[in-house]
């Protein structure tokens, strides 16, 4: 760290430590500058300073430093006023607004000093000649601290009346305040009105958007606007998440996960931040912290999670109780401070409605992973008294009602009233059905039920319900394994049944049960593929069977029409392995639409699933989406998470194939969500994410698709996804940071994916990846580092002959150059060889799209090599080597005029704008004559060209407007130059 010896080296100090993370150390590193500027001996230095060290404890969570600072430079301005520049005299009226909200956030200041310094704020705005806009400002924050809402009211009336001026908050600070007022007095929609302007960008500053959007969760979820709400959450946490002196900020996204059900994310962000819990710099941000902790542990206390470990003050363990208890006593100690300072009761009243709230909605995906904390099990229920016995005939009615209606829920209804009926006698009809639908629940483990179920429905007088029994363990059986056992087995109760059903033994609902199962196993078998031709066949000829049998026979009776409709879709099922795929969707179709036709959508799910992939594979993408959109509504509530994941998943696919992104993005966040509540947050879930960040992307979202494309990245592996799936998700990530400003941050992620894709065996990705790397390299400032990632994609492109990427790679990399000292000559060469591969690459292609796109290459190259040799000589003071360099560039861009202009109307534009920059280069050599005629060829290159553009309002017109301004422009320029 060097000496500071003079002033200038004290600026480039502060300028260092300004650019630092907020924080102690940042803080302390002002401390020190001070003391350096003390030894200066000028009492600017020390003004200067003093100004730096308010404004670093201004942004860190000791804020409550800032008093004696600013009391030091008010002795000074009072004493010396002097010794302040223009830029410090402001500086120290503008400081006066920090300190007021300052003594606010500190309860051991009292009110009467807070009133006496307001008053003494308007004294010395008046005498400064001010605006009263940031007084009034200041006392709104005063009376709506306390509580007094007339006052507040009357000093909000006359803070928007007062005139703006140097001294009010910038457009963003102000919107936020006046919204925050809106909201505390239950005026949402008035609040996020104002706020509109934050939220969108119009305005911003050090701290905005980040309040407004943490200060806007609330209000959209009191409105009902969720998707606003989860965008301003996963954009307003990205801000914040670093930002030390937003601890109020960060506990309003704490909120927003405790109203939300995600209530693990909210774990996760108290993780992050452990200091929050103890830095006592901020009274007022710490009270608003813990308030959110303890509405939070009171969220995981009601879901059963009271005894879970969390994050709280290091030095322990804490549990959600402990930690929930803590937190409430805390949060009201620290009203109770406010409140004494204050006379009134409103900061604890606020305090205790915060902390009392409710969850606004049940559950808001996020997008991001954070699967919800599953509560304990239940404890098992104590055996009912004898006069609340269930009523087990009531029980087996409806369990019977159920099951003879395929309805869901009647596996669990007959587990109900086997329960019930523990220790009781019943007939074996009630014990057959029972053994029954507890096998059907065991799948390929309830054989040896279904055989005791079997000897009971015998027992009952149903030998042919005893048939449909064995055979439905038969099938299991095939599910477990034992396909040719299974079909062996259910051979002879096929042959028993047909037999029984002749001699009106039996109904048709058991035997169409039977001949079910044999179709079943059947099928099941050419799945295997052993003898493909005949096994197709055989079970062909058994599905069949089944139509024949129940076709036209069902009645009113559902299990009937399920068969029919269950043996239309295994035809499609048979087909798909014949490999007629068409006519597989075909009667996946007409199964589905039969069993939505029987009144068992949810039945139809599996087949429309499959639809829906068929239709894909033969590329009807409408059908597919039709198909999806079907099974999702089929599914209804008994889609199970899984399922409902792959098909949100799906159909974002295919939505986001056809441009919709918004709608694409919708149904992966759906996936995202149900993968998580799958348990498969690590596999569907991180695709999901995957998708989801993409589909973000492509609608400009970049901070929300960041974070989802972050939280997806730990879960992504080459083993499960490919390292496909990782590249791209870096790839994407790499975009969102670049467009977001986090240059570096963005150079890794695309170096990491590049570094993934050089072992490709097709290398243009590698090359694009490189490439892009050296662009954010470049606007990292780290020169060096992107001259090799440029270098590096010059190789490859070159390697895969690819002239236009080789030609840009070159042209950045004498950009680069020129920043560096004594760097135009290898700037120059770097340029001139640009120029050499694109003569060289036109002269070898005959195919003349590619030539012309070359020709517009090189016109391109020309153009930037005059831009550069131009800009090289701003710095040069001979007047001689600047005229050298102009002239060198002049001739670069009327060369570029010329190659552009052998493309004709093609390339009007770019032929204009190398002629405009070739005139100013004229005027700047002094020859206004010949700039005015490239003006004047310019204004008559448009004529007729701008009437029809310029009345559609097209990029064709909008650049003809443009150019045509630019030459009138030079023309006053040069008109304007002494003769």
């Amino acid at each position: 760290m060097s000496e500071i010896t003079d002033l200038d080296a004290l600026r480039e100090a502060m300028a260092e430590n300004s650019g630092q993370p907020e924080g102690p150390a940042r803080n302390t590193r002002a401390e020190e500058l001070l003391t350096a500027a003390e030894k200066l001996n000028v009492p600017l230095a020390v003004i200067e300073a003093l100004g730096h060290q308010l404004k670093v404890y201004n942004y860190s969570s000791e804020k409550g430093k800032m008093f004696v600072p600013f009391a030091r430079l008010l002795r000074m301005w009072d004493e010396r006023p002097e010794d302040f520049d223009e830029y410090e005299t402001h500086s120290l009226h503008w400081v006066f607004k920090w300190v007021s909200s300052g003594m606010l956030d500190q309860p051991h200041i009292p009110l009467a000093s807070i009133e006496k310094w307001l008053g003494e704020m308007e004294h010395r705005y008046r005498l400064a000649g001010h605006s009263e806009r940031a007084v009034r400002g200041a006392e709104h924050s005063v009376a709506a601290h306390i509580g007094d809402v007339a006052r507040a009211e009357r000093a909000y009336a006359a803070w928007l009346a007062a005139d703006r001026d140097g001294m009010a908050d910038c457009h963003a600070c102000e919107l936020h305040g006046q919204g925050w007022w809106q909201a505390e007095r239950g005026r949402d929609a008035e609040a996020l009105e104002l706020w509109r302007p934050v939220l969108e960008g119009e305005y911003a500053c050090a701290h905005e958007p980040h309040t407004a959007l943490a200060s806007s969760l609330v209000p959209l979820l009191r409105l009902g606007r969720l998707d606003e709400a989860r965008a301003c959450h996963l954009r307003g946490f990205r801000l914040v998440r670093a930002m030390e002196s937003m601890r109020g900020a960060y506990a309003d996204h704490v909120e927003f996960c405790a109203l939300t059900g995600n209530e693990a994310r909210g774990l996760e962000l108290l993780a992050e931040r452990p200091a929050y819990f103890t830095d006592d710099g901020q009274p007022r941000s710490r009270l608003d912290f813990m308030s959110v902790v303890a509405l939070l542990m009171d969220r995981l206390i009601v879901l059963g999670l009271g005894d879970r470990q969390v994050p709280g003050p290091a030095g322990r363990e804490w549990t959600a109780r402990e930690l929930a208890a803590h937190a409430r006593g805390e949060a009201l100690a620290l009203a109770a401070r406010f409140d004494e300072r204050n006379g009134t009761a409103h900061v604890s009243e606020r305090a205790r409605a915060r902390m009392a709230r409710q969850p606004l909605v049940e559950r808001l995906p996020l997008g991001v992973r954070s699967v919800r904390p599953a509560p304990p099990p239940a404890p098992a229920a104590a055996p009912a008294a004898v006069t609340g016995q269930p009523d087990l005939p009531a029980l087996l009615a409806e369990a019977r009602r159920l099951s003879d209606h395929l309805r869901p829920n009647a596996v669990e209804a007959w587990a109900a009233a086997a329960a019930a009926a523990e220790g009781t006698e019943l007939d074996p009809r009630d014990r057959a059905e029972m053994a029954d639908h507890e096998a059907m629940a065991l799948g390929p483990a309830g054989t040896e039920l279904f055989e005791r179920a079997a000897g009971l429905y015998a027992e009952a007088g149903d030998p042919g319900e005893a048939l449909a029994a064995r055979a439905r363990g038969a099938y299991v059986r095939a599910l477990a394994g034992d396909v040719d056992g299974a079909a062996a087995a259910v051979t002879g109760l096929y042959d028993e049944v047909l037999a029984l059903y002749a001699a009106d033994g039996t109904g048709m609902r058991q035997t169409a049960s039977v001949v079910m199962s044999r179709a079943r196993i059947l099928t099941r078998r050419a799945h295997g593929g052993e003898g493909e031709g005949a096994v197709l066949a055989e079970a062909e000829a058994a599905v069949r069977e089944v139509l024949a049998l129940v076709g036209g026979r069902t009645g009113e009776d559902v299990r009937l029409a399920a068969r029919v409709a269950e043996a239309q879709a295994m035809l499609g099922e048979l087909a798909g392995l014949s490999g007629d795929l068409e006519t597989a969707a075909k009667l996946f179709a007409r199964g589905a639409a039969a069993f939505v036709a029987a009144g068992l959508p949810w039945f139809a799910v599996e087949y429309e699933a499959r639809l829906a992939s068929l239709a894909h594979h033969l590329g009807d993408m409408a059908e597919a989406e039709r198909a999806l959109r079907a099974a999702l509504e089929h599914g209804g509530p008994q889609l199970e998470a899984p399922g409902r994941a792959q098909l949100h998943l799906q159909l974002a696919e295919v939505v986001g194939g056809r441009g919709e992104a918004v709608e694409a993005a919708r149904h992966a966040l759906e996936a995202a969500h149900w993968a998580d509540e799958a348990g498969e947050s690590a596999t569907l879930g991180a695709w999901a994410r995957q998708q989801l960040g993409g589909f973000l992307l492509r609608q400009g979202r970049w901070a929300e698709a960041a974070e989802v494309l972050e939280s997806a990245l730990p879960d992504l592996t080459a083993q499960t996804h490919g390292d496909g799936a990782l590249v791209q998700t870096q790839w994407w990530l790499g975009d969102c940071l670049s467009e977001l400003g986090e240059h570096r941050a963005a150079a890794e992620r695309r170096l990491q994916a590049a570094e993934i894709a050089r072992h490709w065996p097709e290398q243009h990705d590698h090359a694009t990846l490189a490439h892009l790397a050296g662009e954010s390299l470049g606007q990292a400032g780290l020169a060096a580092e992107a001259d090799q990632a440029y270098a590096r994609a010059g190789d490859l492109w070159r390697s895969l002959g690819n002239t236009h990427g080789l030609v840009r790679s070159l042209r950045a990399r004498a950009w680069l150059v020129l920043r560096a000292k004594d760097g135009l000559g290898e700037a120059r060469d770097l340029m001139a060889e640009a120029v050499r591969e694109c003569e060289t690459s036109r002269e070898a292609t005959h195919d003349e799209e590619a030539r012309q796109q070359l020709v517009a290459e090189l016109g391109h190259t020309h153009g930037q090599f005059g831009d550069l040799l131009a800009r090289s000589a701003v710095e040069d003071t001979e007047d001689a080597s600047v005229r050298d360099l102009f002239e060198e560039a002049l001739a670069q861009v009327v060369l570029s005029a010329e190659v552009f202009a052998s493309l004709g109307d093609a390339a009007l534009h770019s032929r204009t704008g190398a002629e405009l920059a070739a005139g100013r280069l004229e005027a700047d050599l002094g020859r206004p004559d010949e700039a005015a005629a490239r003006a004047r060829a310019v204004l008559a290159a448009y004529d007729g060209h701008i009437g029809a553009e310029a009345d559609d309002g097209d990029d064709e017109g909008e650049a003809a407007r443009v150019r045509r301004a630019e030459a009138e422009q030079l023309l006053r320029l040069v008109a304007e130059q002494p003769d």
